[in-house]
């Protein structure tokens, strides 16, 4: 059973401790900031606010949502360069958000090291956690978009002094999440610039993601999860796929369990797990309407993002299988598009960025430096 599953367990609720600075006037424009708390406790060498901000969905919908701003603690006076982080599974209902986690710069990869280079860093939750209404779980659109708006509301807090220059960097969803940002920077956020785009362990070609990874006990669970969310988001039927006792259990796995790394799941959603695994045995979701056009309008193009792209894949990762990043990259060497590529050992998911965050963070640096991209198309064929 892998370390990912394993971590697969119910989040204590609760809020962050917070202190309120100045509110902010209240407005329903995409990007714009309505509120901003300091976090009372926090970490050395770095401020934190939990902000609340209005964003679009794919509908053109306002949605108010929630996410982080972290800034180095000297007063700045403005255009400091931003690093976007777009965070991993941590569920997919309200209560999951990361801003609400009793440490928020514990489950942030490398956020000191990046608060430490002079980046302000933008986390968005995505709509769905940390507020209310449906999460658009591998939804493309809709996230990048709450993404794109966390960095034009995180310019509106003076004190964080926050820049129009930004990169993109994300994990697992938050990989997929990274890539959809890149790709729709220029059309929906203009008055923003996009410096560069990484990715770790991205699902891209989200059909063959869904039936390809290794660990079919942590496929099974992470198909709940999109199963449920796109059944709130979309419509979908889920008796499409599952018989009545597990669409019952595909729900309460999905709201009953928020992903927190180093832990052991319960009883009952161990065996939630093997009921829906056993399930999908017998069903293919890439093959089976509407989930299969979902999954393919949401999957990315490797010749969507512009400019720099950097991807990073543990040769042996148990849930985003490396044949599919490869393959995404191979497609775009193909269209003549640079690609950095790291290749880490073993078989670890759920820390592939914070493994390799130096060389990702020192790619970042370059980058805004405005120093020649660097290509490893040649040595990855």
């Amino acid at each position: 059973m892998s370390g990912f599953f394993k971590s697969i367990v119910s989040m204590a609720l609760g809020v962050l401790a917070l202190s309120s600075i100045a509110p902010v006037a209240r407005a329903q424009q995409a990007g714009d900031l309505v509120s901003a708390q300091r976090f009372q406790t926090e970490a050395q060498g770095m401020r934190l606010w939990r902000i609340v901000y209005w964003t679009l969905d794919a509908m053109k919908r306002p949605r108010k949502v929630t996410g982080v701003v972290a800034a180095p603690v000297d007063r700045a006076t403005g255009n400091r360069p931003v690093i976007a982080w777009t965070h991993g599974t941590t569920g997919v209902v309200e209560r999951c958000a990361p801003s609400l986690y009793p440490d928020f710069t514990k489950v942030t990869p490398a956020l000191s090291e990046m608060v430490g280079r002079g980046y302000v860093v933008v986390a968005a939750d995505y709509p769905g956690l940390g507020s209310p209404g449906a999460h658009p779980y591998l939804v493309g659109k809709d996230t990048a978009q709450s993404v794109l708006d966390a960095v034009r509301a995180a310019r509106a807090l003076a004190e964080a002094g926050a820049g129009s220059r930004f990169a993109v960097w994300g994990e697992s969803q938050g990989g997929h999440a990274a890539l959809w940002t890149g790709a729709l920077a220029a059309s929906y956020a203009p008055d923003l610039s996009l410096v560069a785009t990484a990715a770790a362990a991205p699902p891209t070609d989200l059909p063959e993601n869904l039936k390809l990874g290794k660990d079919a006990s942590v496929r099974a669970m992470l198909t709940a999860y999109t199963t449920y969310a796109w059944s709130r988001q979309f419509g979908a039927d889920l008796g499409t796929l599952f018989n009545k006792v597990n669409q019952g259990v595909v729900t309460r796995l999905a709201e009953n369990n928020c992903v927190e790394l180093g832990k052991s799941p319960k009883l009952g959603t161990i065996l939630g797990v093997l009921s829906v695994r056993n399930q999908l045995a017998r069903k293919d979701i890439t093959r089976t309407a509407p989930w299969s056009n979902i999954a393919r309008e949401n999957s990315v193009s490797p010749t969507a993002v512009p400019g720099p792209l950097l991807l990073a894949q543990s040769v042996d990762d148990p849930v985003v299988a490396p044949s599919v990043t490869r393959k995404f990259m191979a497609s775009r060497c193909k269209a003549g598009r640079a690609v950095r590529f790291i290749s880490l050992p073993g078989g670890d998911h759920a820390h592939t960025a914070r493994d390799s965050s130096k060389e990702t963070l020192d790619w970042i640096d370059a980058r805004f430096a405005g120093e020649p991209e660097p290509d490893d198309c040649r040595s990855h064929r």
